[in-house]
């Protein structure tokens, strides 16, 4: 007999518990906010996920402080719809004042009146600040001005002055600002309204007129009482902010046309979603796959809410990307399982020669982790093999510290791998991989801003040598490369299990005229390993025990 095919799956539907909705008339909504942060505070590795969503109106007297796992956004087409008089808070005092483990954690779509003149965002990496309006200014750094690793804004207007204070490094995309205070090792900005000028080394400013290529990440709001999600049109030499005059630019979906995802759903019901036509939503919670989500039909939508983690078990690949126009994902955390996976997100399969200049698919905000939350090993986290991908904010890292965590325990040798050719990276985080964290083989490929730490854990330096190389660099551009840019690249070390070894470099590349970068920096923490040149042979050493960059302005 026929199979019989399965019923039609729904669109639309309860976002669920996890997604807290406020108006302003909703009682208790400080009460509600501090019982959440409590709860999130210092919980890096737990399974709590969450959402707070605020719809369109005013909100008076509210700080949201937000801990681990928690995103907070508002409802309206523009940020200007919803209004906090009150703050958005991320301080570190769960960390004795260091700021350098504040992921996973989002502000989106608001516009805040801080009561003080100036709202703390004192994140780490995960944490972006998307489309926010700060009619006031910003500081970076947590209460005490301790340690703090960030970060990255993008479409926001902060009327006053951004401080980062301590903030070792930072990447602001087409925004707009009052003005910068400081800078201490990589400052990078790319289409800012009132952004320093260009001056690296001393201050590290890289600047950037506009932004190549962008377009900004999909996002929930409401028209009347519906809920939509909004898609962002791509634009070119982006500068400023997208929103502000009027409606948006770009087109919107109803909730109808999306499977809203739930925990405990399987890969295959999200596998039949898609192949009915629906867009995915995935609420917040994690989600266990036995078989990788298949992306195959252009411009799909893929959107987490709250940092909804997927976890690939026996070795699964957790989300696989056909070669076709616009698809999105964005906002969501991918955690390797304990059986070893071959890769984690693929875009694109292997062999991609499309052409997808005019409707590129993005990732953004689309995090990978390896260990951390329990053992996980994954070979390759992010491939990219579909050409004109923009990688638009990622950390992809294996973790140093936590459950799961060693040489060998999460092991994973290759943060992120470029295949295609002319993709963009703007703000690309990799760290602590066992070889290269970063390895670009397709051609005409541009990074604008990069952060990277090489593996603490390596246990000596036969571990890490490579050939007749002391190390694996941190970002390497393949040998029959032609054409690569990248504006604006650090690579740091830390070897705190054997503070001998040397690491030749942090940047590899073939020497040709098309092969450019500007403003690369290396730094070795308190001495804790060292570089002995900045790109292939080309840069001084890092010295000694202080931690002061070693800079090359511009290669070859």
């Amino acid at each position: 007999s026929a199979r019989k095919q399965p019923r039609a799956l729904p669109g639309g539907g309860d976002l669920g518990p996890n997604v807290i909705v406020f108006d302003p008339s909703t009682p208790g909504i400080q009460a509600r906010l501090d019982q959440v942060f409590r709860q999130q505070e210092s919980a890096q590795f737990g399974t709590g996920r969450y959402a707070l969503l605020f719809k369109p109106g005013t909100y008076n007297g509210l700080n949201a402080q937000l801990g681990f796992y928690t995103s907070i956004a508002g409802l309206g087409l523009s940020p200007d719809d919803t209004t906090i008089n009150g703050d958005v808070t991320v301080d570190a005092g769960w960390f004795n004042g260091n700021a350098t483990q504040n992921f996973w954690r989002s502000a989106e779509n608001l516009a805040l009146v801080p009561v003080n003149g100036t709202n703390r965002w004192a994140v780490a990496q995960a944490a972006p600040f998307r489309r926010m309006h700060v009619r006031g200014g910003l500081n970076l750094a947590p209460n005490g001005y301790g340690w703090a690793s960030g970060g990255y804004i993008a479409d926001s207007r902060i009327e006053g002055q951004v401080g980062p204070y301590s903030q070792q490094q930072w990447y602001t995309r087409d925004s707009a600002i009052g003005g910068w205070l400081n800078g201490v090792w990589n400052m990078v900005f790319s289409g800012v309204q009132g952004a320093p000028a260009q001056s690296f080394p001393n201050p590290p400013y890289t600047t950037l007129d506009t932004t190549p290529v962008s377009r900004e990440k999909p996002f929930l709001y409401l028209q009347g009482s519906e809920y939509r999600v909004f898609l962002p049109e791509k634009r070119t030499n982006a500068r400023g902010v997208t929103w502000g005059n009027g409606t948006p630019r770009g087109t919107s979906l109803p909730l109808s046309q999306f499977y809203v995802a739930r925990p405990g759903v399987s890969a295959a019901t999200l596998n039949q979603a898609l192949e009915q036509g629906l867009h995915l939503l995935i609420t917040p919670g994690i989600y266990r796959l036995d078989q990788p989500i298949r992306v195959n039909r252009a411009n799909t939508v893929v959107l987490g809410l709250g940092y909804a983690t997927l976890i690939p078990d026996n070795g699964a690949t957790a989300v696989r990307v056909a070669d076709v126009d616009g698809v999105r994902l964005a906002g969501f955390l991918v955690d390797a399982g304990p059986v070893n996976s071959a890769t984690l997100v693929e875009v694109g399969p292997q062999g991609s020669s499309r052409d997808h200049s005019a409707n590129p698919t993005t990732v953004q905000d689309v995090f990978v982790r390896i260990g951390g939350a329990g053992a996980g090993k994954a070979t390759t986290s992010m491939v990219i093999n579909s050409r004109h991908t923009i990688i638009d904010h990622t950390w992809v890292w294996r973790a140093d510290h936590g459950e799961g965590v060693g040489w060998e325990t999460n092991r994973a040798d290759y943060g992120v791998v470029v295949n295609g050719d002319d993709v963009l990276a703007t703000g690309l985080f990799v760290e602590h991989f066992n070889k290269y964290d970063v390895q670009w083989f397709g051609q005409r490929g541009r990074t604008i801003f990069f952060q990277n730490e090489k593996a603490y854990d390596a246990p000596n330096q036969a571990a890490v040598q490579n050939g007749s190389v002391k190390g694996y660099a941190a970002y390497r551009v393949g040998d029959a490369v032609t054409s690569h840019e990248g504006w604006g690249l650090g690579s740091y070390c830390y070897y705190n299990v054997d503070p001998s070894i040397v690491q030749h470099h942090g940047f590899a590349a073939p020497v040709r005229s098309g092969v450019r970068f500007h403003n690369l920096l290396v730094v070795s923490l308190g001495g804790n390993g060292q570089y002995e040149r900045v790109i292939n042979d080309t840069g001084s050493p890092t010295s000694g025990t202080s931690t002061v960059p070693s800079t090359v302005v511009s290669f070859p």
